[in-house]
């Protein structure tokens, strides 16, 4: 089991200092601290316990500070602000952990312009030194980014010349989407291995603000409390957030509210899903009091490590099949409360990490199924977790319900920004409009009849035709399924971040296998060694 929990107190490559509104955020790569061993970290080069530690770093702002409003990011180390994802790591990494590695990284950095969008926590990139590949993506997700004005300090996404891949968390389509820099002008940078300095980097749009060496901290600050002081007070203490780790029994992980039980042999997960049971908090100040022990933040950071626990930890799993359990009223009730006190820090803050999860959810490279029968809860945000599988099969029982929830309507919002309904009835959006309005609970013949199931299953079939539709699965290519199902999961317009995931990630895929990159003879393998790469030069 990978531990995905982290702490401030035990951080090895983050240094995170609070300061009234404003926070220090120092990366200091401990370059003897691999997340596994055989390389160094140097530079400030990253590696996926680096980025463990910037995601609680920022998950922790959220929840246990919510008075910060703006973070520094910046180095401890004079050399080097980040050389990037630690070039050794991926070189001996297998693909599927480069393809996850470059997946998480992007997460955090979309969690942290989440931050900035819905938690009114302003993020400012300070960077004194070199700044190449992925620290210059770090910097790209931030509201502003500041450079030294000197013949050292550059940024630069050197991947392309140097290494025969692509920025790997969301660079390319950062530079043009969110900072629109030219696309003339972004093809140059993203070819110079080099990278740009000063005035240019700031006419070109790469950078914000350009400051001499000897200004350059004192301008940051006040930038900085110039930001804070524009935002709006927040609350003054957070809450602390529990560690959240399963019992593991061989290859089952068994959390509080939910369990994870994978199937080697038939390359198959099922993710039980459990409803809240008991009194729950109903107003803001009660779920200060609950802290992190709340179901509805608790259940979804469960959910968030099963996640990744599947990810990362059992790359042969092909298909997760979802059960939700529970009380149907007694979850809508906790999602009416929360929605009914949005405006309170606290309960904005649990609405923003259930969507968080539910993306990520959206964002897995496995097949999904999700099984609604008699002792299902496929209400509210269960709901909107069966919505994101592939197929839906519903048993033909008066036992089963489907029932929409408040948050549908918008506040669970997939990666491109529609919701999962809309995503679902495209060619009816008016459909969409009226399911998500009224929220009744439907019967299981009555959400076949509004398309809510894929499959309506007599009860004397059912589970015949349940084993079938999972063999049946898990025959099939496993490469074909993960593009068919990205091609199909997100539908009608892109943005930003569904480019990142969908685009991106399909195309450094694709060239992470291919010899150019990653052959005997590729860019990425020679990159040291005095031998040049030698490329196919076919283009297909």
């Amino acid at each position: 089991m990978t531990d995905f929990h982290r702490h401030p107190s035990t951080y090895h490559h983050w240094q995170l200092q609070i300061d009234g509104d404003v926070a220090q955020l120092r990366m200091n790569v401990d370059p003897n601290h691999p997340f596994r061993p055989g390389y160094e970290l140097k530079l400030n080069s990253y590696d996926l316990g680096v980025d463990m530690e910037l995601a609680d770093a920022i998950q922790r702002l959220r929840f246990e500070h919510p008075a910060v409003k703006v973070v520094v990011i910046g180095s401890a180390q004079e050399r080097a602000f980040c050389a990037g994802a630690n070039i050794w790591m991926l070189a001996e990494s297998t693909h599927p952990f480069k393809v996850n590695f470059c997946k998480y990284t992007n997460e955090t950095r979309l969690s942290l312009e989440d931050a900035s969008r819905h938690s009114g926590l302003r993020s400012l990139c300070a960077i004194h030194a070199a700044c190449a590949g992925g620290g210059y993506e770090l910097a790209l997700a931030c509201d502003e980014i500041h450079l030294v004005d000197d013949s050292n300090s550059a940024v630069s996404l050197p991947e392309v010349p140097l290494l025969g891949v692509l920025p790997g968390t969301g660079g390319l389509t950062r530079l043009v989407d969110k900072r629109k820099v030219r696309r003339d002008r972004a093809d140059v940078f993203c070819t110079m291995a080099e990278g740009m300095r000063g005035r240019k980097a700031a006419a070109w749009g790469l950078v914000d603000a350009i400051w001499k060496k000897s200004q350059f901290a004192e301008k940051v600050q006040a930038r900085a409390r110039e930001l804070a002081a524009a935002l709006p007070p927040k609350a003054a203490k957070g809450i602390e957030l529990a560690p959240v780790r399963a019992a593991v029994d061989g290859t089952t992980y068994r959390y509080a509210h939910v369990q994870l039980a994978v199937d080697p042999a038939a390359r198959r997960a099922t993710l039980t899903v459990r409803g809240p049971q008991g009194s729950q908090p109903r107003n803001g100040a009660e779920y200060e009091a609950a802290g992190s022990s709340a179901w509805a933040l608790q259940c979804y950071r469960e959910l968030d490590d099963a996640l990744l626990q599947l990810r990362f930890d059992h790359e042969q799993v092909g298909l997760l099949v979802l059960q939700t359990r529970g009380d149907r009223q007694a979850l809508l009730q906790v999602e009416k409360d929360l929605l009914a006190h949005r405006s309170h820090w606290l309960c904005s803050e649990i609405l923003l990490q259930m969507a968080r999860t539910l993306r990520r959810f959206d964002l897995m490279s496995r097949s999904m199924y999700a099984l609604v029968d008699e002792e299902s809860c496929c209400a509210g945000a269960f709901l909107e977790l069966a919505l994101a599988c592939d197929r839906i099969y519903a048993l033909d029982d008066d036992a089963v319900a489907f029932a929409v929830g408040p948050l549908s309507q918008g506040a669970l919002p997939m990666s491109h920004g529609q919701t999962r309904l809309l995503n679902r009835f495209l060619a009816r959006p008016e459909h969409a409009s009226k399911l998500a309005a009224e929220m009744p609970a439907l019967a299981a013949a009555e959400a076949d009849e509004q398309g809510l199931c894929t499959y309506l299953l007599d009860p004397v079939d059912w589970a015949d035709d349940v084993r079938i539709a999972l063999e049946e699965r898990a025959s099939l290519s496993p490469d074909a399924l993960t593009g068919m199902e990205a091609s199909l999961r997100f539908c009608g317009a892109e943005n930003c971040d569904s480019k990142i995931f969908g685009r991106l990630s399909a195309w450094q895929n694709w060239i992470f296998t291919r010899p150019n990159a990653t052959g005997d003879e590729g860019a990425l393998t020679r990159y040291g060694a005095p031998e040049s790469a030698k490329f196919d030069w076919r283009r297909t």
